[in-house]
């Protein structure tokens, strides 16, 4: 079975009389991958919630997540600025493609009722967004308790310049969109 790597290396191959590329660099290139999780009101009512995400993200992804704050205060919805929103944790080089091997050869599939990811997830500018509502989908994390489950959005960053361009990148690397 070959790697996300080896595929997305492939892809220019397949996709330059398509796309009609003169030389590799024209072609679509993963950049970065973005595993991000919003703790939002949670932080209010337990103090450690932050601290329990950022243990569970770095055993999945493998590099310690960063610390999101507010950027201003909202009255509404009771934030100040600068308290902690989120965590986030930006992959590049090996470790973003470990990820994206666990996350499209094995998180993907154990998903309930996984029939294939909506190419919706594909914006105009050529990066991708999927949604997981749970973390316990990753092996890492098969041990821990089921009553602090939360889940995270991951953005694949491409170099592509249309949807369509990036769409047919996606499915080259493996993404399983629905049929």
């Amino acid at each position: 079975m070959k790697t996300t790597k080896e595929k997305s290396e492939k892809a220019y191959e397949v996709l330059k009389d398509k796309f009609g590329y003169k030389n590799k660099l024209s072609a679509p290139r993963l950049t970065k991958v973005v595993v991000s999780v919003s703790t939002g009101s949670a932080i209010k009512k337990d103090k450690n919630r932050n601290d329990f995400i950022i243990d569970r993200l770095s055993k999945i992804t493998g590099q310690k997540p960063a610390l999101r704050s507010a950027k201003k205060s909202i009255a509404s919805f009771k934030i100040r600025q600068g308290d902690p929103v989120g965590v986030s944790v930006s992959l590049r080089g090996t470790r973003m493609y470990g990820f994206l091997d666990k996350l499209l050869d094995i998180a993907l599939p154990r998903t309930k009722d996984f029939r294939g990811i909506d190419s919706k997830i594909v914006d105009s500018i050529g990066n991708a967004t999927i949604g997981l509502k749970e973390h316990t989908v990753f092996p890492e994390t098969i041990d821990e308790e089921l009553k602090d489950v939360f889940g995270m959005a991951v953005t694949i960053v491409t170099t592509a310049k249309s949807k369509e361009e990036a769409k047919e990148f996606f499915e080259l690397i493996g993404v399983p969109f629905k049929k």
